[in-house]
């Protein structure tokens, strides 16, 4: 079977699950910004969303783990590593260039989603995302984290699908090796404490699932 026979095979299935594939090429890797991006500047991102959020209707759930989360925060996903921790210990750079971003500075709740124009689920994935960002402006900060990527392309990505979140560049896919799991796209949700209640790993979710999580992880109402 030849390579390109192969790539022909191997795309579906990139598609339906999660993409664990080599992109074809780094040469043009993003670093500090050298050219326009669609994407917002990550200033604010240190900062708590400017809305309080309201929290779903429900009764509140104490942790098996007092020190994970305040009382009356959902309870993290069980037995998934990372799950219940600070978020891991880097700064990345932000896609539209300036000082470099903490993880661990970054204040919740946030939704944070590992993506490259490579993965064929990240890109489907990606409006649903934009969507949130919109839904939830100054409740929730949804977050980009462009991995093992090329600029021209992730520019490209960004701008055929309206994407508008902060966006920070991982060239060397150092969150995605501490998070585990090789596999993209990963998404994290993250709680006021900077705590990460949940790791998702399952493909490219849609609106649905994505309120879903919102709600369950972080307590709060997406709205339609």
């Amino acid at each position: 079977m030849n390579r390109r026979m192969a790539a022909a095979l191997l795309a579906p299935l990139l598609a339906v699950t999660g993409c664990t594939a080599e992109e074809p090429d780094r040469s043009a890797a993003p670093s500090a910004a050298t050219e326009n991006s669609p994407f917002a500047d990550c200033a604010a991102l240190t900062a708590p969303p400017a809305t309080p959020p309201a929290a779903s209707p429900g009764p509140s759930v104490r942790p098996s783990d007092p020190d994970t989360a305040p009382v009356g925060s959902p309870a993290p996903t069980a037995g998934t590593p990372g799950v219940g921790r600070d978020l891991p210990d880097l700064s990345f750079a932000c896609f539209t260039g300036g000082t470099e971003v903490s993880l661990r500075a970054v204040r919740g709740p946030a939704v944070i989603n590992l993506w490259a124009s490579w993965c064929p689920p990240c890109r489907k994935e990606l409006p649903s995302f934009q969507r949130l960002h919109e839904r939830m402006a100054g409740q929730v900060h949804v977050i980009g984290v462009n991995t093992r990527d090329d600029r021209p392309r992730a520019v490209s990505v960004g701008e055929d699908f309206g994407v508008t979140f902060p966006t920070l560049v991982d060239t060397d896919q150092r969150l995605q090796r501490a998070l585990a799991p090789n596999v993209l796209p990963i998404t994290l949700l993250v709680d006021a404490q900077g705590r990460v209640r949940h790791q998702d790993v399952s493909g490219a979710i849609d609106d649905a699932r994505l309120a879903d999580l919102v709600r369950r992880h972080l307590g709060l109402d997406v709205p339609a």
